[in-house]
């Protein structure tokens, strides 16, 4: 791989994943589980990197985390439109403006209609705000305070929350194919 190559797997969010090698007259080999993607919003680099670390060995249901990123609130909105099958976004509350976490959380359920994603709220200050009211008020799924999110803590939120979603989905998916279903004996005729 020439340099210009290894540097842009790097930026890419999958890095983490090992994809299998392809062999000349290699039978197929098992399909790989397509990651969880895990979105980290916060303005502090050391943040992404101490986070991406503590979760670098982490799998649910035999698939990996895969991360992506965002540096602000206008920067994770993004992402979560043009990446529908987030499972969690990890969520700073204080970034370009006071709130700015909490706008993003309230665009997520109220413009983009994700009621899926589990957004898990963190903040470095957490007497700027009242935690029962914002994870009522904003549809929020676990609120931490940076410094009490150990690594033991911050996987237990994380698995928890993957499972919240993976349930989730799994339930819009059935409701889907009950639409569905319903549909085709409404135009089959009687």
């Amino acid at each position: 791989m020439d340099s210009d190559s290894a540097a842009k797997g790097a930026d890419e969010p999958d890095w983490l994943i090992d994809e299998p090698l392809g062999r000349a007259g290699a039978t197929a080999e098992p399909a790989i589980a397509t990651p969880w993607r895990v979105l980290i919003v916060d303005d502090d680099v050391d943040v992404h990197v101490v986070t991406k670390f503590a979760l670098s060995q982490a799998s649910f249901q035999g698939r990996r985390l895969s991360f992506l990123h965002a540096y602000s609130g206008t920067e994770a909105l993004a992402l979560l439109r043009s990446t529908p099958d987030i499972a969690v976004v990890l969520l700073d509350v204080i970034m370009e403006t006071p709130d700015a976490g909490l706008q993003v959380a309230h665009q997520v359920r109220t413009e983009l209609h994700n009621s899926a994603v589990r957004i898990i709220l963190r903040t470095g200050q957490p007497g700027q705000a009242l935690e029962h009211r914002i994870v009522i008020d904003y549809d929020i799924n676990d609120f931490w305070c940076k410094t009490d999110l150990t690594t033991r803590k911050l996987f237990t939120a994380v698995i928890t929350s993957l499972r919240t979603y993976a349930t989730l989905r799994e339930s819009q998916q059935q409701v889907t194919d009950l639409a569905a279903a319903l549909a085709q004996c409404g135009d089959t005729p009687a």
